[in-house]
């Protein structure tokens, strides 16, 4: 397939990579130049403006946040004004469902066709095409895209026909996520303050009663204090808790937790953590026990 593809983070560059190792015809765009040479290098065709991703059969974003999106998708000679007819739009990025809505209609209007794909993952997984892809739309339009998808990823679970759909799973996701983070935190600082082996305690959790991938992932990375380099900013994930937030406003839906975890973050980035991964928030209940070791010093980054 012709496939456009814009932002080009750890995630997309990876993302790719793995569509042209796949065989698809790939033209790259990121705003800086420097991200879009390795993909050159490895066959992908380089835009250097939104449009001349614009014009194949598919154009996939993955991009950072709903103000990155809507410049590249509604700008004047942006996505939404280049992308031929009943060509398909597939956003892969983690936005608001408003945006997602607005998005839905706007295509269908200009006689495209729009999928929300986000993604479940961190960019070692992007790399080995073992990402978790929720797909909502139009099921014809999910089956035209399964390359695409078994390309990137190792299950594609489809949500429903409103697009929307998959970006309100997406961040229920990720408030989960966060607050399993936090849970982890708080347990391996109740134990590391009694003088139990910190990473002993996480391979017992992890072996036994809490098994899945994200408690061996977050609780590994809370225990060494490894919040650097950031697989996922901290700044992502509390845009992501935000979302969640609105989205639960809108429904009328409580979400105590997800207001103490957006309060979490904020006290990271008081402290200077804003450059690290969000599972630094894991290491905050260290800090507030008053515990030094690595990880719950003060979170200022070393990169600035």
């Amino acid at each position: 397939m012709k496939i456009g593809f814009i932002g080009l983070g750890q995630m997309g560059s990876a993302m790719a990579a793995n569509l042209l190792k796949a065989g698809h015809t790939v033209t790259v765009f990121n705003r800086r130049p420097e991200r879009r040479a390795p993909l050159v290098k490895l066959g992908a065709h380089e835009a250097s403006v939104v449009a001349d991703a614009s014009q194949g059969d598919v154009v996939i974003t993955m991009l950072a946040d709903d103000t990155a999106v809507g410049d590249v998708v509604f700008a004047t000679d942006g996505l939404l004004a280049n992308l031929p007819k009943n060509a398909i739009h597939i956003s892969m990025s983690t936005i608001s469902v408003a945006l997602s809505k607005r998005l839905a209609l706007a295509h269908l209007e200009a006689g495209q066709r729009y999928l929300a794909a986000p993604v479940f993952g961190r960019p070692d997984m992007a790399a080995a095409a073992k990402l978790f892809i929720i797909a909502a739309g139009e099921s014809a339009t999910i089956d035209a895209c399964m390359p695409i998808f078994d390309s990137l990823g190792q299950k594609t679970s489809r949500i429903g026909a409103e697009p929307f759909a998959a970006n309100l799973v997406k961040l229920s996701g990720n408030f989960l996520l966060a607050a399993a983070i936090e849970a982890l935190g708080e347990a391996i600082a109740l134990v590391g303050k009694a003088g139990i082996d910190r990473r002993a305690y996480v391979d017992l959790l992890t072996s036994t009663i809490f098994t899945a991938p994200a408690y061996r992932t977050y609780g590994s990375l809370i225990a060494a204090g490894s919040f650097e380099p950031a697989g996922f900013a901290a700044p992502l994930g509390f845009k992501d808790i935000q979302l969640g937030l609105a989205a639960a406003e809108s429904l009328r839906v409580p979400m105590p937790l997800a207001s103490l975890l957006r309060d979490r973050f904020l006290t990271l980035f008081a402290q200077g953590g804003n450059k690290l991964d969000w599972s630094a928030i894991g290491g905050l209940a260290a800090q507030d026990a008053g515990e030094h070791h690595a990880g719950s010093a003060p979170f200022v980054s070393s990169t600035g």
